[in-house]
């Protein structure tokens, strides 16, 4: 069955035509070292297919936020030593994305050759989606692969311009991440399950209110699940709560309710009168048993133990957002308990996993599970958008015309 949007298997004979990749390397740095070349190593299947298909692979990305400003500290020349270690090639530099300077670089450019252009964003027009710098940008080009999801929620001239002026196609990793998002909520096997923490619900509402619509079991936890067991009359104490959106929590009840989804809340929790690892002041207690000055910082065993028994009888499981306040011990036990069963249904073949953002990410290599997932985003707000429910620009850009 054929994808909704074109991939690298739809190109034909690239040899010698430039192909213009945007890719995310908007990598962390500290003292001028790259401390997490996660981004890199997603770019290299794409990178090394083309070149070795003989184009000139020519990459966009953004680093930092110059707000169209030139600034040396973020210029990107800084990563392309990094981009070349990874790939085991050299990559060369272009100072510019666009203009005289880029096409005076690429012109000495062979086949197979692999560069970075500077920083798309030391351009006002790129975040602003300006057709002048879109049409720039795409003359350097005989094709577009968009290859960075975790920008694609962003409908900049990089993202979005460039694919409506040249065919473009999804690169590798783009493709790996929409088919795992296509199979956890576009067309999942059911039942489906999702695990949604985090502080607040107001951070998550969109999220929510798409999620009851489209799966079977909606397990709330984090800060978060205070909110919902606040609206259904239980006294949270000093727990974080956001008692002005008890009213919405009801309406979220209400939907699902009407579209057949089983809203789980922990019925035990992890309390503490204070917020750090190992209080004295540690216990476990029924929900309805919280003091005062007590606070809700993790789902209980038994809820744990309830929660792991739905996971058994799903199929597919998306998950956003940890259970608990997982960074501090011990209420990171529900967080790591449920994704280790996650995990282990997974590797059975039960269960399909998919999990995205930058809190989730942790935890699920805190627990060590990550890789156990069927599959693990790292973009954070394309995948949150992704769960509103929400358009992507850059991904509705790539669809077949």
């Amino acid at each position: 069955m054929a994808k909704p949007f074109k991939t690298l298997d739809d190109m034909g004979d690239i040899a010698g035509k430039a192909v213009l990749v945007r890719e995310d390397l908007n990598v962390p740095m500290q003292d001028g070292a790259i401390t997490d070349d996660t981004r890199l190593r997603a770019a290299v299947p794409t990178i090394l297919e083309l070149s070795d298909k003989g184009a000139k692979v020519l990459i966009l990305a953004h680093f930092g936020r110059p707000k169209g400003q030139k600034s040396p500290d973020m210029s990107l020349s800084l990563v392309t030593r990094a981009l070349s270690q990874v790939l085991g090639r050299e990559v060369q530099f272009i100072p510019d994305c666009q203009g005289e300077a880029a096409v005076a670089g690429i012109a000495v450019m062979r086949g197979g050759d692999i560069a970075i252009l500077e920083n798309t964003r030391f351009h006002a027009g790129e975040e602003k989606n300006d057709p002048a710098l879109s049409d720039a940008m795409a003359a350097l080009g005989d094709y577009y692969v968009n290859d960075a999801f975790s920008a694609a929620h962003r409908a900049h001239s990089s993202t979005e311009g460039v694919a409506h002026r040249l065919p473009a196609f999804a690169g590798r990793s783009m493709e790996k991440e929409l088919d795992a998002l296509e199979a956890a909520l576009g067309n999942p096997q059911k039942p489906v399950a999702a695990v949604v923490g985090g502080a607040k619900v107001s951070t998550k509402l969109d999220v929510l209110h798409n999620l009851v619509a489209q799966v079977d079991h909606l397990i709330i936890g984090g800060g978060m699940a205070n909110t919902f067991l606040a609206a259904r009359g239980v006294d949270v104490g000093k727990s974080l709560c956001e008692h002005d959106l008890v009213p919405t929590a009801n309406e979220i009840f209400d939907k699902a309710e009407s579209a057949g989804c089983t809203i789980h809340l922990p019925y035990d929790v992890a309390v503490a009168k204070e917020f750090a690892a190992n209080p004295p002041s540690y216990r476990i207690c029924n929900v309805n048993e919280v003091a005062a000055d007590e606070m809700i910082l993790d789902v209980g065993p038994a809820a744990v133990e309830a929660l792991a028994d739905v996971l058994k009888t799903c199929r597919t499981l998306v998950w956003n957002g940890p259970l608990g306040a997982f960074e501090l011990a011990p209420f990171d036990t529900a967080t790591v308990a449920l994704a280790r069963t996650a995990a282990a249904l997974t590797v059975e073949g039960s269960l399909v996993s998919v999990a995205g953002g930058g809190d989730t990410v942790a935890a699920l290599n805190h627990a060590g599970v990550a890789d156990d997932f069927s599959f693990v985003s790292t973009a954070g707000g394309a995948f949150l958008e992704w769960m509103e429910g929400k358009e992507l620009p850059g991904v509705a850009a790539l669809t077949r015309k």
